[in-house]
């Protein structure tokens, strides 16, 4: 068949500011405001650098026009770890490999549209924030200095209780990480954008 030549649209990024909100009781402050899609690791509050679990990014864009045989598609660019994805409020799909892709035609409205990005990243780094704080037990040096098993199950944990008030919000039965250890890249990091597609007519 003869090549088909199309022309679209070039991809227009979603500008920040991008608001997230974090959980409670995780370390993390209950909202922030990034200019620019940056790691969580990279932040200079220790709550949110360390920070490990589910944070929402909120944000807005316009949907162009499209044609009937047109659709759009939203690229989160590069995401650590996993992106839950909601246009207006209507779950379009969730991302956990790349391309971080979605079409979301069916789900937008004329003019103004809410985005919004539930991202969740891994655990060690919390464990890694933690051992920045002052220990609340006590753990076994394994070989070659690796981590080791607890010396002692704390009496909460025995009885099935639950852990204490402390600095700390992680408890594990066996040292995983060391407070010198670089925590894992995290978040939204983009850059987002929103790209327009054509189906193509069947040969």
């Amino acid at each position: 068949g003869q090549p088909v030549n199309i022309t679209l649209p070039a991809p227009t990024e979603i500008p920040g500011p991008w608001q997230l909100t974090f959980p409670a009781n995780r370390g993390a402050p209950a909202s922030a405001s990034f200019d620019k899609l940056i790691s969580w690791t990279d932040s200079p509050d220790n709550g949110i650098k360390y920070f490990s679990g589910t944070a929402a990014y909120a944000n807005h864009f316009t949907a162009p026009a499209l044609a009937n045989n047109q659709r759009l598609l939203l690229d989160l660019g590069r995401v650590q770890v996993i992106a839950k994805v909601a246009i207006n409020g209507n779950d379009v799909g969730t991302l956990w490999k790349l391309p971080f892709r979605l079409d979301i035609t069916d789900a937008l409205h004329p003019g103004d549209n809410q985005l919004d990005v539930r991202v969740t990243n891994l655990w060690p780094n919390r464990l890694i924030g933690d051992e920045q704080l002052p220990p609340d037990n006590q753990y076994k040096t394994g070989a070659r200095g690796a981590g080791g098993p607890i010396t002692q199950i704390p009496d909460w944990y025995a009885k099935n209780e639950p852990k204490p008030p402390s600095p700390r919000i992680t408890f594990t039965t066996w040292h995983h990480w060391n407070a010198t250890d670089k925590p894992f890249e995290s978040g939204l990091l983009g850059p987002v954008t929103l790209r327009v597609g054509q189906i193509l007519p069947t040969p």
